[in-house]
């Protein structure tokens, strides 16, 4: 038979045993772990480190931007002050309208048209716009126009079509010369393979002259292609003052 004192001496063996497994079984805890936590711990510094530089990088992009905007800006606005404060065309004949009338012109498109009404019923339209410059001469106006006048007679539903070009003479004066003459009907002017005839430098130079003349009754003159060629050259300086505008709003807007 186990004594009182045996008893109880095993029973304080036994929980002694079960306090040295319960810290056998806490030791994970131990150094593996410790080199466990220790590289995540330097894994999420790399990451802290990467996502700073990044976070550099971006905001030196975005200051160089910032840089190379404002250089832009300051282009910008010092070509808008130059277009304003000079004069290209200073001494360069205006020439007048004459019974024409400008019948379409719009901010946003390169072309004008000029019509008038003769006593006789017959329309005469001219559609004008400028051509590519030619840096090749000295004259005011670098560009000639290119112009289509139609003749209309109030009988008739056909039309009598020039193809023409614009240019500056001299500082006084410009001239008009005849590329093709059309006779269209309305009903077949849009028909690519249509005959509309000969080339006009193939004529007759009596017969050129003829129909060089027959516009110039029509008010096709000195003075109404001086006005064209200035009107077109101070439109197309007009929309390039506000080209320039638009770019410099562009980079003033957050």
């Amino acid at each position: 038979m186990v004594s009182h004192d045996s008893q109880v001496e095993c029973g304080f063996s036994g929980l002694v045993g079960l306090k040295i497994k319960l810290k056998n079984k806490a030791s994970p805890i131990g150094p593996k772990n410790s080199r466990v936590s220790e590289s995540t711990i330097e894994e999420t510094e790399t990451q802290k480190r990467k996502w700073e530089m990044a976070k550099s990088v971006r905001n030196l992009t975005k200051g160089l931007k910032a840089i190379e905007d404002l250089e832009l800006l300051k282009l910008l606005k010092s070509e808008i002050s130059f277009e304003l404060s000079s004069n290209p065309f200073q001494g360069a004949e205006t020439g007048s309208l004459g019974e024409f009338v400008v019948d379409y012109d719009s901010p946003r498109s390169k072309d004008v048209v000029f019509r008038r009404k003769l006593d006789s019923g017959e329309e005469v339209a001219v559609s004008a716009q400028l051509g590519p410059p030619n840096y090749d001469n000295d004259l005011v106006f670098q560009r000639n126009a290119f112009a289509k006048v139609c003749v209309k007679k109030p009988s008739f539903s056909s039309i009598l079509q020039f193809d023409c070009q614009v240019y500056q003479v001299d500082d006084r004066s410009s001239e008009f010369s005849i590329d093709g003459a059309y006779y269209l009907r309305s009903s077949m002017s849009l028909i690519p393979s249509i005959y509309k005839g000969p080339f006009f430098s193939e004529l007759d130079s009596k017969l050129q002259d003829a129909l060089k003349e027959y516009l110039i009754s029509k008010g096709i003159g000195t003075s109404l292609t001086n006005f064209i060629l200035h009107y077109l050259h101070n439109k197309e300086q007009q929309q390039y003052v506000n080209w320039l505008k638009k770019g410099e709003d562009f980079l003033t807007k957050n």
